[in-house]
């Protein structure tokens, strides 16, 4: 059987083959013509090297991802996927022949490469893993940790509660099952979205993959082989949710220097020798800059040294070097001793195993039940997820998958010393599996499945809507989802207007803008001047509470890496926290009813117009932030980026930074219906298209529907697809 490339009227690639090794080799193939700048730019990534055609912006990426040593770990798993599972290590090479073999005819349809000088390189069979770990390594949020610290050493252990919340730079999904018995078709229905950063190309690619062992319908992540996350087989499907868990940590390690290298203190109280060599990172138009990268026992030191972190917080424990309470307390209550030098080590579980998880993608794409897929992923590693599935069988699965370690709860919460015993990992913890309720899971983040294994969780809001959108009807068919995806109601938004409602004594002006508040629908909708109004006055309450004296103590970060401080901004920190801030019973003296006042009567005097679509507009990321590709004629051009409906704990979920911007830089990186009963009833889209070279038909052909609430359909008839000329 040759191989065949066939393309749907939205330009996704249909990619059919004689084996399932000849079949990776068509998707690295098809991938490098569609996605050459992005593949490149992510394996730049994996190895620390995009700043040398992406300049000084891309260095702090760089220096984090070598100190890291995310691409030697990648190496590592690699080889370690060869001895453990040849099979799989083959078909990732498979993949990565195509990749290499498209690579050159993808550049040149690619204007960045000629418009940053950039000339393609060559992958490695390690790639895909370190695109893979590159995409994820902050999926756990381990630089929450830092927040934390920073909250119980200048306000208190209680405090740390407070600005519990999904934080900056975290990410997270809308997921939901329905089974047979709740649809109109008898057969189950998947329905969801990823919310993560949104990029420019997407960071998923629609694809479908057939050979004679397998036909699977899904979204893969360009650079990685199969489709790993959301998937369709034709007998079985499956989804994921971010489960939140926490499964990497932060040691604070002392280290010193000595005429052969460097040494870490050990829990044991002996120095051992911690690895250590330099590596240049080059950076366009600019000098290179050199790099200490050092390994103790824990992991990679990615911030400081054995002089310290350049002025960041001192250990905060006894100078005697004991922990300051034990080790399964979350918090110590000793203060901060300013004279111990201390640099930070990330343990992240493939490191430890050599293992990234991929022996489970061969398996998932040869399952036709249930118990398939949940066979496969026992294998799974990182990121750790909740995962839905259903088969035509009647089979349901919803579980966790993933790797999360055994260790003290204080791990999970906070910076460890790692010369203190008791902060070792002692094993791996058992993934929690989870029911349906009336014929329904849903999963977006919350507490749920995966609460023994993590510490903060999203607020409920999401799934609380979900549910009670699935509970207003009994059955419900494929085709109703898109309903659930665009729902707009915010949750949120009662802490606030019950501020609002007791307050008396206000000007005409803000008392008529109270008025109009309190009687809004509470939808963050495009064209509602009203939720509009109410970000205007969240903004306005989130800038004077983050002013407050109370808060001064948080609104210098200390001197850890760039790329860790969008985790220790102070603003975003208390608008994603400001509904546990308002409820509190109290806030460190903060006169809450006061601040709220002042920021009613500012707006107000203000006299605020326009709709939240005018502030409210997409974001996306790029590598080149001044993008001069796009196609003029297209009424969406990277300059002109459209305005959105939704808000951060909406379903709906287009996250704007409350005080900071109205701007969304995340969002639903893609959204999907699978239809067991008819896999061809299915329905799909992503933020932009199908490809991600600039001026092409299909570069931002899906952004219309996205913005409507609308999918393109699942086609799985051969005859109506089209023939691939270029392959």
């Amino acid at each position: 059987m040759t191989t065949e490339i066939y393309r749907d009227a939205w330009g996704i690639p249909h990619v059919r083959a004689g084996s399932a090794r000849e079949l990776a080799r068509a998707q690295g193939r098809v991938t490098a013509l569609d996605r050459a700048w992005q593949l490149e730019v992510e394996r730049h990534r994996s190895q620390g090297t995009s700043a040398s055609f992406l300049g000084t912006s891309a260095l702090p990426w760089d220096v984090f991802a070598r100190r890291a040593r995310l691409d030697d770990t990648a190496r590592r798993c690699f080889a370690a996927l060869e001895r453990r599972d040849p099979e799989t290590a083959d078909w990732v090479r498979a993949y990565v022949d195509g990749v290499n073999d498209g690579l050159a005819e993808g550049a040149r349809r690619s204007p960045e490469f000629a418009g940053t000088g950039l000339a393609p390189g060559r992958w490695h069979p390690w790639t895909p893993l370190g695109v893979w770990l590159g995409t994820h390594i902050l999926f756990a949020g381990f630089p929450a940790k830092l927040w934390r610290e920073q909250v119980a050493r200048h306000l208190g252990p209680d405090a740390v509660a407070l600005f519990a919340a999904d934080g900056p730079g975290s990410s997270g999904s809308n997921g939901w099952l329905v089974s047979g018995e709740r649809t109109v078709t008898g057969q189950a229905v998947i329905a969801g979205d990823p919310h993560r950063f949104i990029e420019d190309p997407g960071v998923y690619q629609q694809i479908r993959l057939a050979c004679p062992e397998f036909d699977v319908v899904g979204l893969a992540v360009p650079g990685v082989p199969g489709i790993a996350h959301f998937g369709h087989t034709g007998t079985v499907a499956w989804a994921i949710t971010n489960a939140m868990a926490d499964y990497q940590d932060l040691y604070r390690e002392r280290l010193r220097r000595t005429g052969a290298g460097i040494e870490a203190l050990g829990p044991d109280g002996t120095w051992g020798r911690a690895v250590r060599h330099t590596e240049t990172v080059e950076v366009a138009g600019e000098t290179p800059v050199e790099i200490e990268v050092i390994e103790t026992e824990r992991g990679p030191v990615i911030a400081g040294g054995p002089e310290g972190l350049d002025g960041a917080d001192p250990y905060w424990g006894d100078p005697a070097d004991s922990y300051g309470g034990d080790p399964a307390d979350t918090y110590s209550a000793v203060p901060a001793i300013p004279a111990i030098p201390t640099a930070l080590a990330l343990r992240y579980p493939p490191r430890v195993t050599e293992d990234l998880g991929f022996s489970a993608l061969l398996p998932l794409l040869r399952a036709r039940v249930v118990a398939d897929v949940d066979r496969a992923l026992d294998g799974w590693a990182e990121p750790v997820n909740v995962v839905q599935a259903a088969d035509t069988e009647g089979g349901l699965l919803h579980r966790v998958a993933g790797r999360v370690p055994v260790r003290a709860v204080a791990n999970r919460t906070r910076l460890v010393p790692a010369w203190v015993p008791g902060h070792e990992w002692t094993g791996w913890h058992e993934t929690p599996r989870a029911g349906l309720t009336d014929g329904i899971a849903v999963m977006a983040n919350q507490r749920g499945p995966a609460t023994p294994l993590g510490t903060e969780f999203a607020p409920p809001h999401r799934a609380d809507r979900i549910r009670a959108l699935l509970d207003e009807r009994r059955t419900w068919s494929a085709a109703d989802m898109p309903a659930i995806h665009t729902d707009t109601h915010l949750g949120s938004a009662a802490p606030l207007l019950d501020h609002l409602a007791a307050l008396d004594d206000l000007t005409p002006e803000a008392a008529r803008l109270r008025d109009r508040l309190l009687a809004w629908n509470r939808r963050m909708d495009a064209d509602s001047a009203d939720a509009a109004v109410f970000a205007t006055v969240r903004g306005a309450v989130v800038r004077r509470l983050a002013a407050h004296p109370a808060f001064a103590a948080l609104t210098e970060a200390p001197a850890y890496p760039e790329v860790l401080l969008p985790w220790l901004a102070l603003v975003p920190r208390v608008g994603f926290a400001l509904e546990h801030l308002l409820s509190a019973e109290e806030l460190y003296g903060i006169d809450r009813p006061a601040t709220v006042r002042a920021a009613l009567e500012e707006v107000a005097a203000a006299r605020p117009t326009g709709t939240w679509a005018d502030t409210h507009r997409l974001a996306p990321w790029r590598a080149l932030p001044e993008e001069p590709y796009a196609a003029p004629a297209s009424p969406y051009s990277p300059s002109r980026e459209p305005g959105l409906s939704g808000d951060h704990d909406c379903v709906l979920c287009t996250s704007a930074v409350p005080g900071l911007t109205d701007l969304a830089a995340r969002g639903p990186a893609a959204r999907y219906v699978w239809d067991l009963a008819r896999r061809e009833d299915s329905r799909w889209v992503v933020p932009f298209g199908a490809c991600g070279v600039p001026g092409s038909p299909h570069h931002r052909d899906q952004l219309p529907l996205w913005l409507g609430g609308e999918l393109a359909p699942v086609v799985t008839d051969w005859d109506r697809l089209e023939r691939d000329t270029d392959v």
